[in-house]
């Protein structure tokens, strides 16, 4: 007797389609991300542009665009083409939109008209969390994770290359400008009537444009030596602030060609072109609280404002902060002492084995960073400070392998911290999605 299998006739006609409801199982993140969207998010700010257009061909819903937006960056999908593409082949994605199908250029205008206002949504997320019992604010952990920019660091040139690079091409550039007035007549002969013969071939016009873009890199870096910022994002010292000369750039100052306002971070994978994201992470569910973007290697100027962020989002001061030997100041001790939380911030990198050697500079006796080591080591392995490896790093973890985020696509420090912030909604509709279920 011939085995019997279950029917495969791919050309069979439906004669009522299904609902976008069973396209993916009733508990699916989908469902929950669209209807969060549309039951429990206040919208106004993106659909009010909207009421103002004239009358024209209707465009895509906005609070579908939304959902498509959130759903995607919870997915790890953050390209519009391939946004687009998702749109087309998986049904997860059709079940957020009904089936329709934005373009690539449709998704990627959305996010750019409509980028502030996606990012706003943020603290509404976050309320939704905080309603479902997901923040307790008993402790949260603060941190910073390097992720590259949206250029190369092989488009970034340092002052005094600058300085090399801006002689070499004005004096080429001159050179030809000479030659070819002393030969006019004869470029004249040569090309006709029509032409000069002095017309600025391609290859001069590549350099002309080059030795353009780097005197204005080359200015900038002046004015922000002039404003007291070294080009990296540091403060002159105070000397430098007293003296009476006008403040050069040092020659190792940089300044990226493509995206002027990230620099070169160090990582413990080599140098990249990129921004310092932060986060303050509550150790309950893995909630994100607060978001923060900086474009500078050190984490030293990121607790206050972000201790500040957190107050802000949720009207309440943590209970316990914790946060790696970066953050360590006497500065910062004291603006978590005057914020009323309780720190637990390590004060130099912590010893693993007999041989890994002590901290070489031990705080001077009477400062508050003395007295957080004492705390610290008082406490030992039972100490708070422990909270802060399970708590804010496994995020950074769930943000850049299983979601793949690693580099930005936008560029500039505004949009930039705008895209973290939707990074930081998708994380957070995630482990909603995964407590409401």
């Amino acid at each position: 007797m011939a085995k019997t299998f279950r029917a495969w006739d791919v050309d069979q006609v439906w004669l009522l389609p299904p609902s976008v409801h069973d396209f993916v199982p009733p508990g699916h993140v989908a469902h929950f991300v669209r209807d969060t969207v549309r039951e429990a998010l206040d919208l106004t700010a993106i659909r009010s542009p909207y009421e103002a257009e004239e009358r024209g061909f209707p465009p895509y819903h906005p609070a579908m665009m939304t959902a498509l937006l959130l759903y995607a960056y919870s997915q790890g999908v953050y390209s519009s083409r391939r946004i687009a593409k998702a749109c087309e082949e998986r049904v997860d994605f059709m079940a957020v939109t009904g089936m329709s199908r934005p373009d690539f250029r449709t998704v990627s205008d959305f996010r750019k008209r409509h980028l502030a206002a996606l990012s706003d949504l943020f603290v509404q997320v976050l309320r939704l969390c905080r309603e479902a019992g997901l923040v307790k604010l008993g402790h949260v952990a603060i941190d910073g994770t390097k992720i590259k920019a949206n250029a190369s660091k092989h488009k970034a040139m340092s002052y005094g290359r600058m300085k090399q690079a801006e002689a070499a091409l004005a004096a080429e550039v001159a050179g030809w400008l000479q030659r070819a007035g002393a030969s006019d007549a004869a470029e004249d002969r040569e090309h006709g009537a029509g032409r000069r013969g002095d017309e600025m071939p391609d290859w001069l016009a590549d350099k002309q444009k080059r030795l353009e873009k780097i005197r204005a890199a080359k200015a900038a870096l002046e004015a922000a030596a002039r404003g007291g910022d070294d080009g990296e994002g540091g403060a002159a010292s105070g000397d430098d602030q007293k003296a009476s000369a006008p403040r050069l750039p040092e020659n190792k100052a940089q300044r990226n060609f493509t995206d002027p306002e990230s620099r070169i971070l160090k990582t413990k994978d080599g140098f990249i072109q990129g921004y310092n994201a932060q986060a303050a992470v509550d150790a309950e569910h893995q909630i994100i609280v607060a978001t923060g973007i900086g474009n500078t290697g050190s984490d030293q100027d990121q607790l206050a404002p972000m201790l500040d962020a957190v107050i802000a989002n949720t009207g309440r001061v943590p209970r316990e902060t914790s946060a790696d030997a970066g953050y360590c100041s006497e500065a910062n001790l004291a603006a978590a002492e005057a914020r009323g939380t309780n720190a637990y911030i390590a004060t130099g990198r912590q010893r693993h084995g007999a041989a890994a050697p002590a901290n070489p500079r031990p705080p001077r006796p009477g400062t508050r960073v003395a007295a957080m080591a004492a705390k610290l080591k008082h406490a030992g392995w039972r100490s708070r400070y422990r909270l802060r490896k399970i708590t804010v790093e496994p995020v950074f973890g769930q943000i850049k392998q299983p979601r793949g985020f690693r580099q930005f696509l936008l560029r500039g420090l505004d949009k930039v911290r705008h895209e973290w912030n939707l990074v930081c909604i998708a994380h957070n509709l995630r482990k909603l999605a995964a407590a409401a279920a």
